[in-house]
């Protein structure tokens, strides 16, 4: 049987029957390619005993669904483990290979989003941006906010792994330049569920010049047409 099992945002977000499928397994894997995790993975490990790292490629093979076929099995996502759709792909294997799997959600950031106190049903469509390399600048997540923003919804935006903050503004900056966007305010939310838990909300250009040290994992939001109440929440953060 194969077990995809959410462990949240922290080191504490397990659930108690997600602890007790986890000991119960022949082995243990942590996919661990869409995430810069907010504290070390020794720490993981302290916490549930030990697991093997897989990355992408072992992920997207068929060597969790072969390896359930005779084996319980569990794959630790961070977040919620069917917010991606690599994730929802491996259900679809299961039933086609007649392999028993399980789910256990946990807290992802959409749920935490609610901290920023933007209201979650006025989000459009989730982007992500991807980290800029030689020969590769795509600068299309700009176009799905371009879509949310008329029809007055929030845009979140989930930041690569390995993409850092600074990075990721520079980014941004110069793909609303060549769409010729402009957007006022912006939040940033970095490592939310967790204790260094932080929101930020600001201009474009000081969120360049103050908040220059804002760790990994974070993500931007721009946000839409701001209802009283939500405008007052970012206010006061």
């Amino acid at each position: 049987m194969l077990y995809l099992i959410g462990i949240g945002l922290n080191l504490k977000s397990f659930s108690l029957e997600s602890i007790e499928t986890i000991k119960k397994c022949k082995k243990v894997y942590l996919e661990a390619y869409t995430v810069d995790f907010p504290y070390e993975l020794n720490e993981l490990e302290n916490t549930i005993g030990q697991f093997e790292i897989l990355g992408r490629e072992g992920v997207e093979s068929s060597k969790l669904i072969d390896e359930s076929k005779k084996n319980d099995i569990a794959l630790l996502v961070y977040g919620s483990p069917l917010f991606a759709t690599t994730h929802l792909t491996l259900i679809s294997d299961c039933k086609k290979a007649k392999v028993k799997y399980g789910v256990f959600f946990s807290a992802s950031i959409f749920d935490a989003l609610g901290e920023t106190g933007l209201e979650l049903y006025k989000f459009g469509k989730i982007t992500s941006m991807p980290r800029w390399q030689k020969n590769f600048e795509p600068d299309s997540f700009l176009d799905v906010v371009r879509d949310n923003l008329s029809i007055k919804a929030h845009s979140l935006i989930l930041c690569d792994i390995g993409l850092g903050f600074v990075d990721a503004l520079k980014q941004l900056e110069e793909s609303l330049n060549r769409k010729k966007m402009k957007i006022e305010e912006i939040v940033v939310a970095s490592s939310l569920g967790s204790q260094k838990g932080k929101i930020y909300y600001d201009s474009l250009i000081n969120m360049k010049k103050k908040h220059k040290d804002i760790a990994n994992p974070f993500c931007i939001i721009i946000p839409s047409e701001l209802h009283f109440m939500e405008k007052e929440w970012l206010e006061g953060l």
